[in-house]
């Protein structure tokens, strides 16, 4: 698996796009990173920036990427309304795939050893890459802010990791840089439908894990009360994994709750969400919606999806773009500016460059057109599984009519558990779709292969071999994917709203269409194989879920035929 790290770096500058493009520039500039994002603030006067690549070429990227904010950004001339030390304020680097934390960690001690070193900027290392626990959150190293870092870089309590420890003139312009290795974190706004920043912090002390200092008499001017050790005691607030302040953003003219989620196992988006709207309304206040910066995990937009899907008794078998749909409406995603899910989920950024056309993308003419034309793919076995993914598409469309017919509302989560099952049967069928192909592709690709000496024709051969067995597979899997789907159509024959009987039995014609002709693909390319043994269980095999196709399909039918 490749090793992919995302860094996140914020800029004190939210306000100059161009200067902002400049240091943006730095960073495609080099090999082996994409820049997913770019999201500045005017009010923040901050720029969240989102690239991603391998783990060398983002250190590097992060590297060229402070150097030129440290020769653009001056602190000394910066105002802003979000919490900030540096012209690179935070740095942080997160593990995406085929890398640990602790192997993400040292990454950034080595970035910020090497910031500190060549470029004269005190390093704060922060979250998993923190040398004391102390230094672990980063409110404590950023504590003061810009304007009191004179006297911490040169106290023993709070001198830096790396660089200098006096506060010169190029100290005083750089300001120091926190440098750190965490998961995932979200970076929310609430919106506000007013614009006092004291209620707005009043709702952030309710629901941030913090809380807020415990008060003798008055909870907003009562003295704090003090533990043994002389610190305030905390009433802790509602949300695990959150930190959040409020604010009055100018350009917007609201003020917001604004919210770090550091662990989205501990409190999803959506929970947040609905958290902070019930701490708003008890004081008066409501939640007109929510800006989230930066990028955000698919994960957390299709749970939120999900959860409203359930408040609302819905059926959770859509698709996913309809669950991506439902959670930018539910959470007021657009209550600002237009959220754009291929911009702002980070998985369907870093698969906009890697997507390829593919046959389930085609319009339904294009894809019928070129199974009319001279190419010998898309043939019979893609086919076959487009006719299963029809099957299976049916079944969760009457299940999905079914969960809110008039009258069956206690019925709802039972005909949502068959449309959930019909729209995995569905989407696995489209993938095999194109797999088929592919797979005929690669057998194509193996005879192309030399044969001008024995060894090359001993590779070839066993090239042409291993790919007419997986093209004997994928077939293999739409007889028994197409079969699964029987299950799902017979229970909406039996028991799917009445009206919508005949789409259950063209579902089930469908199904065993794609068995059988799935089945024609793997007996044409099993005579191809030299393994017998392999070839002959799959056949036998294949036969018996031809056979139980039949009959399923006759049963349903009978069923359909007796309901209209």
């Amino acid at each position: 698996m490749q090793k992919l790290i995302e860094c996140v770096p914020n800029f004190s500058e939210g306000r100059d796009m161009a200067l902002i493009k400049q240091i943006t520039d730095m960073i495609e500039a080099c090999d082996g990173v994409k820049l997913l994002d770019v999201d500045p603030g005017a009010t923040t006067n901050r720029t969240v920036v989102t690239f991603v690549g391998e783990p060398e070429a983002v250190v590097e990227s992060a590297f060229q990427a402070v150097k030129k904010a440290q020769e653009l950004i001056d602190m000394r001339q910066h105002k802003g309304d979000h919490p900030r030390f540096g012209a690179t304020d935070v740095c942080p680097l997160v593990p995406v795939s085929g890398i640990s934390m602790e192997e993400t960690a040292e990454y950034a001690r080595r970035l910020g050893e090497r910031i500190g070193n060549e470029l004269g900027i005190p390093i704060y290392l922060y979250e998993n890459a923190a040398t004391s626990d102390v230094r672990r959150n980063l409110a404590n190293s950023r504590e003061g802010e810009y304007e009191a870092l004179k006297d911490r870089i040169s106290s023993a309590e709070w001198k830096p990791d790396f660089g200098p420890t006096e506060f010169s003139e190029s100290v005083a312009r750089s300001g120091a840089t926190a440098v750190g290795a965490r998961d995932f974190l979200i970076a929310v706004n609430f919106n506000l439908n007013t614009t006092s920043t004291r209620r707005a912090n009043a709702i952030a002390f309710d629901v941030r894990e913090k809380g807020r200092p415990k008060r003798e008499g008055n909870p907003i001017t009562g003295k704090p009360i003090l533990d043994e050790n002389g610190e305030p005691v905390m009433i802790p607030g509602t949300l695990k994994g959150t930190k959040a302040i409020g604010w009055f953003i100018e350009e917007y003219g609201i003020a917001q709750v604004s919210m770090n989620i550091t662990n989205l196992s501990q409190t999803p988006l959506h929970v947040a969400f609905d958290e902070v709207c019930d701490k708003a309304a008890a004081r008066g206040v409501r939640v007109t919606g929510m800006e989230i910066v930066g990028l955000v995990p698919k994960s957390a937009i299709i749970d939120a999806g999900e959860h409203y899907l359930r408040k609302q008794r819905r059926s959770l078998g859509v698709t996913e773009a309809d669950k991506v749909k439902i959670a930018i409406r539910s959470l007021g995603l657009s209550d600002l500016k237009p959220w754009d899910p291929n911009e702002k989920i980070i998985e369907y950024v870093l698969a906009a460059d890697e997507k390829k056309a593919s046959l389930v993308d085609m319009t339904c003419r294009g894809f019928a057109d070129e199974t009319a034309s001279e190419s010998p793919a898309p043939g019979g076995g893609s086919i076959s599984a487009y006719l299963g993914s029809l099957g299976a598409a049916l079944a969760a469309m009457v299940a999905n009519l079914s969960s809110h017919k008039a009258g069956w509302d206690e019925r709802w989560e039972e005909f949502s558990d068959w449309a959930v099952k019909g729209q995995e049967i569905k989407d696995e069928l489209l993938f095999l779709v194109d797999e088929d192909t592919n797979s005929f592709n690669r057998v194509m690709d193996a005879f192309g292969l030399p044969k001008g000496t024995d060894e090359e024709k001993a590779a070839r051969t066993a090239a042409i071999q291993n790919a007419t067995r997986y093209a004997t597979e994928v077939p293999f899997r739409t007889m028994e994917r197409a079969f699964d789907s029987f299950e799902v159509i017979k229970a909406m024959a039996e028991q799917g709203n009445p009206n919508s009987a005949s789409d259950a039995g063209v579902g089930a014609l469908c199904a065993r269409s794609a068995v059988m002709g799935a089945y024609l693909n793997v007996k044409i390319n099993a005579a191809g194989l030299k393994d017998r043994e392999f070839a002959d269980d799959l056949l036998t095999r294949g036969a018996e879920i031809e056979r139980k196709s039949i009959e399923r399909e006759a049963e349903i039918l009978a069923i359909v035929n007796g309901k209209i």
